[in-house]
This record gives structure tokens, C-alpha cells and sequence, in this order.
């Protein structure tokens, strides 16, 4: 039973060993091969009047092409009002729960919640609203460019 324990001490503090050694010695990527931000390198402006933060990846959303972005919407009940874009994107819930309504009539009490892991594609030109309620949501939107939004709320 004792050489049983040591077997498993032994292996448990070798796993250990060899976990620090790997930290410690990441390898160098090319850059010329891959390029990365790690989370707290990731830009993010500030938080606009409607509640939601972007954090802006790869492309431009303003110009044409593809762009990818992360968007939180903050806890509180922040939404945007009816709208729709010009180009279809496609949208990952990344974290919390994002709360999406379709329609010109703004109602934050009749949308359908989108938990983390939810794959969601708003069509060009289709009126869409969205935002978060009791938790921020972070969103990470693809599409092609340019991303502008057009108002559609029913008065």
C-alpha cells in the first residue's frame, strides 16, 4: 500500500514539475505566422450612452470588408432601439446572457434570451433590437462592412 501512495506522490509531483517547466518555457510564434492579443491587450473603448463597450479585432466595421468585434452590452437593462444593417452578421454569445428582439416596436419585456455558447445571424435589413438585462453579455459579431445601422422604431 506504501509503495502504492509513493507511486502516486511521485507521479503527481512529476506532472507538477513538468507543468511549471512548460510555463516557463513557451515557445516564441513567428509572427509572420501568427499574431495574437491575450485579453488584456484587447483595446476596448469606452462605454456609450446606450450602454454597450466594443472592442474592435480585425478589420473595420465602418469601411467595407470582413470585421470581427467583440461587443458587451452592460448589466442594467441597456438596449439598443430598432434598427437593421445593411449586411447579414453572424453573432457568438460569448458570455452572459444577451436578450435579442426583432420587430419596430421596442419592447425589452418581449425578447428571447441567448445564453453563452448561442450562435445568432442577423439578416441585412431586417429590424432587429437587442441588449442585456441583469448581466453584461459579451458578444463576439463577424460580418462584412460597412456595419451601419439604420433607425426603425415604430413611434
Amino acid at each position: 500500500m506504501k509503495a502504492v501512495s509513493r507511486f502516486y506522490q511521485a507521479l503527481v509531483i512529476s506532472i507538477a514539475v513538468a507543468g511549471m517547466l512548460s510555463i516557463s518555457s513557451a515557445a516564441e510564434l513567428n509572427p509572420a505566422a501568427v499574431i495574437y492579443k491575450l485579453p488584456d491587450q484587447i483595446p476596448w473603448g469606452p462605454v456609450d450612452a446606450r450602454g454597450a463597450q466594443t472592442a474592435v479585432l480585425v478589420g473595420d466595421p465602418n469601411k467595407p470588408g470582413f470585421y470581427a468585434i467583440y461587443n458587451k452590452w452592460t448589466k442594467g437593462n441597456h438596449f439598443s432601439h430598432p434598427h437593421f444593417h445593411p449586411n447579414d452578421r453572424y453573432i457568438v454569445v460569448l458570455q452572459g446572457t444577451w436578450w435579442v428582439g426583432t420587430g419596430p416596436k421596442f419592447d425589452p419585456a418581449n425578447t428571447t434570451p441567448m445564453p453563452a455558447g448561442s450562435f445568432v445571424t442577423h439578416f441585412g435589413k431586417q429590424v432587429h433590437w437587442d441588449g442585456a438585462k441583469d448581466e453584461d453579455a459579451v458578444l463576439l459579431i463577424m460580418g462584412e462592412g460597412p456595419a451601419t445601422s439604420t433607425a426603425a422604431e415604430e413611434k
